[in-house]
């Protein structure tokens, strides 16, 4: 195998010997190759093989329990060895830990399933989408202008993996998230981008008086519609579709609480301040907006910012062209912009996410 140098940590200086360099930039180079030869080790079921057996397996063995024929199973596995991914010696192949994560870690295997359904065949058009400002990517899956038009239409499969995605980096905050919006005991909640009504359920499931009503694009409504039909309180769940980008769509008034999830960075920075317009004149005297939004500048883990920054890349090719993860120096000065002024900082829910609430 061959000894890959240390990835430097995203954002520091850090010096490297002229050979690790070299290895590091035809890593960079060949990575595609990587990824795939990843994909296929994990799904052809070769890494749980190797996972199962801690003293190794020899190439025979592994190909006993594997669909592959013995020449595809060696290429592939020599390619997985160069990666770092398994590791052999006389003959014998053990896991490494980095294809112990590829197989076990859950955001590994999200993040993995979400770049190869979601985005690998329309990141080939990354550098058209930065000079257009569309999303060129989105046309291996069909001929709406944003993702989110055509979101309920994608492959089950693309769609499965795009869901997983956004849900894995929202359920596990939202209970905290939830918390901190009850501290304004709130009766009238809009959700706007609302997606599957997640965040709705949750509200009714825990306040036994508060009334949500979820805005989003028509596909997603339907969604969260057929989704949040049967469970308990869902008499107090109320839809509105509309299409958020269209400027003389308004939103329904009269709310104490505007919850905004995951939402505002799926927008342009004029399309925000234009939402954030909408919602002022939404909201009910001395309401507040919340904001929960995972800003690149306030993370605790290098391997997070790495994450988020990939993800803007999603966003130039596949979601709508004109989007990104923001740092909350770029995002801020768009929530003054709409004339709303930040109260309440809630950083690091859930390790990612922030919380801002906001006034008028």
């Amino acid at each position: 195998m061959l000894k890959m140098p240390l990835m430097p940590t995203p954002h520091k200086e850090t010096s490297m010997l002229p050979q690790d360099a070299k290895l590091m930039a035809q890593f960079v180079a060949m990575a595609p190759f990587v990824f795939q030869t990843a994909v296929c080790l994990r799904d052809f079921g070769i890494l749980q093989q190797l996972l199962t057996a801690p003293d190794g397996l020899t190439i025979s063995e592994i190909q006993n329990d594997c669909t592959l024929d013995r020449s595809s199973l060696s290429i592939l596995l020599d390619a997985g060895e160069s990666a770092g991914l398994v590791a052999e010696k006389a003959e014998i192949y053990r896991l490494t830990q980095v294809g112990e994560l590829i197989e076990t870690d859950p955001i590994t295997r999200v993040n993995m399933n979400f770049s190869q359904d979601v985005c690998y065949q329309g990141l080939f058009n990354l550098k058209e989408s930065l000079q257009t400002k569309k999303p060129v990517g989105l046309k291996v899956f069909g001929p709406w202008a944003t993702l989110y038009e055509g979101l309920s239409s994608l492959p089950e499969k693309v769609k499965k993996s795009w869901l997983d995605f956004d849900h894995f980096f929202s359920d596990d905050c939202f209970p905290r998230a939830h918390s901190i919006v009850e501290k304004v005991n709130p009766q009238k909640i809009l959700d706007v981008g609302g997606n599957t009504g997640k965040f709705a359920s949750l509200c009714v499931k825990n306040n036994s008086s508060v009334m949500v009503t979820i805005a989003d694009h028509p596909g997603q409504i339907n969604m969260a519609q057929t989704r949040l039909a049967q469970i308990p309180g869902s008499d107090r769940i109320k839809f509105y579709p509309t299409d958020l980008l269209d400027r003389s769509q308004s939103l329904p008034t009269g709310h104490d609480v505007i919850w905004m999830s995951q939402l505002l960075s799926c927008f342009a920075e004029d399309e925000i301040i234009m939402l954030l317009q909408k919602a002022r004149k939404a909201l009910a005297p001395g309401g507040s907006l919340f904001i929960m939004e995972t800003f690149t500048d306030n993370q605790k883990f290098s391997v997070s910012r790495f994450c988020l920054d990939m993800t803007s890349l999603y966003f130039t090719a596949m979601a709508n062209g004109n989007s990104r993860m923001y740092r909350s120096r770029q995002f801020y000065p768009l929530v003054k912009a709409a004339e709303f002024r930040i109260v309440d900082e809630y950083p690091h829910v859930r390790l990612n996410h922030t919380v801002i609430r906001c006034q008028i």
